[in-house]
């Protein structure tokens, strides 16, 4: 039970009888944000809680009669001890809406969700040490895009190699770092604006408009271009150890990333429909993944005579045990610079868009919502009415005479 607040004039039937009657209330604060009021009258008062909702305004609700001339029945006439009690437990109050406590909704929403963890780290890094003690609805846009801007001017510590001892050293200039904090200052600022429509949503807060009003920076992404070639993944797959293997093979074969694939189980894969079920996602979507004949092949040899709660790949594998093997093998496999384990999902989507499979198919297959993401990532290498239509039309010139002939 929360500490009683004393007021000599509110206390007491004798006190409040001293004081003079007019419509704005006596009020007392009992707790960061949270006043009770007592509103006297020509015969008996009202109690009232005033609770601070942000933006410099107020609620004030009537919560009983005071015991003036009655005496309090724990229900419609209340002591102002009771008046306490009653106003710090009405509608749930817990003080002023934070920032930190839309963060931490939001993450008890994302609980169980791939998403979780990383989401989770960005929070404590990034948002909760300058924004988690401001009110939310106090937000304002200048605040966000000052606060955004400073995230992006960041100077990340970039790992370096000198006479083969890895150092650390601060990157001042560099144009491609500069995008690349532009881009993890704008995941970030999705994460935030993201737990404070959840709390809008949810009444938290009055409006919106503050943090719809800012933008990321524009024109940062870029396409990704880290895939291997069908020679190397053969080579990489003939590099990486006999437990590790299969579990390569499956991000080559599905595109699924490897939180997806180490949670899966035999019984998820469905022979008859040549399908792969993955139902613990990034997004929390479940979606089905179409095989190949190959993947059809490599998954039914995968679960042949085993139960379906068995581990698809062997065992429970745990997150970044990836990591190291990864590297290994590509050490082994002569992979430069060496690939982690998501660049086999960008494998898998660079060769089915290379070889015409549709953006949406490919999208659906990925687990993404629409073609957007596909379409800035992967979009440049799918054969498209323009590029046929150029190099069907331009005009030719001929060979360009020369005497030099490659080896």
């Amino acid at each position: 039970m929360a500490k009683r607040v004393r007021d000599a004039s509110l206390e007491s039937r004798a006190a409040r009888s001293k004081l003079k009657p007019r419509g704005k209330p006596y009020y007392k604060s009992i707790g960061e944000g949270l006043h009770i009021g007592y509103r006297k009258g020509e015969r008996d008062g009202k109690w009232v809680a005033r609770r601070y909702v942000g933006n410099q305004q107020y609620i004030v609700e009537t919560i009983a009669r005071a015991d003036d001339i009655d005496d309090a029945n724990g229900d419609t006439v209340l002591t102002f001890w009771q008046a306490q009690e009653r106003a710090r437990g009405l509608r749930g109050y817990s003080g002023p809406y934070r920032v930190r406590d839309a963060v931490a909704a939001y993450l008890h929403y994302l609980d169980g969700k791939g998403s979780a963890y990383g989401s989770g780290i960005r929070c404590e890094r990034h948002i909760l040490p300058a924004l988690g003690d401001e009110l939310a609805d106090q937000l304002t846009a200048e605040r966000i895009r000052a606060w955004h801007r400073d995230l992006a001017r960041a100077l990340p510590l970039i790992p370096k190699k000198r006479n083969g001892i890895t150092t650390r050293a601060v990157d001042f200039g560099d144009p491609e770092a500069a995008r690349r904090r532009k881009v993890s200052a704008n995941r970030v600022l999705t994460i935030l604006k993201a737990a404070l429509n959840m709390a809008f949503r949810e009444g938290k807060v009055a409006s919106d408009a503050q943090w719809r009003r800012v933008k990321p920076f524009a024109n940062v992404e870029v396409a990704r271009n880290a895939y291997l070639t069908i020679g190397e993944c053969t080579r990489l797959l003939n590099a990486c150890d006999p437990e590790f293997r299969p579990l390569v093979r499956g991000g080559l074969e599905t595109g699924a990333r490897y939180g997806e694939l180490i949670r899966l189980r035999c019984g998820d894969f469905n022979p008859d429909a040549g399908t792969l079920h993955i139902e613990q996602t990034k997004t929390g979507r479940g979606r089905h993944v179409v095989l190949t004949e190959d993947g059809q092949e490599f998954f039914a040899q995968l679960c042949a005579g085993r139960v379906n709660k068995a581990p698809m790949f062997g065992r429970e594998w745990a997150p970044s045990q990836q990591v190291r093997r990864m590297k290994a093998a590509c050490k082994r496999a002569n992979i430069d610079p060496p690939v982690g384990f998501h660049q086999l999902r960008h494998t898998w989507a660079s060769h089915a868009v290379m070889g015409g499979m549709p953006l949406a198919v490919v999208a659906k297959n990925l687990g993404h919502v629409d073609t957007r993401m596909v379409e800035l990532h992967y979009g440049h290498l799918a054969p498209s009415y323009v590029a046929d239509a150029v190099r069907k039309h331009a005009p030719r010139f001929g060979k360009v005479p020369s005497n030099v002939r490659a080896l």
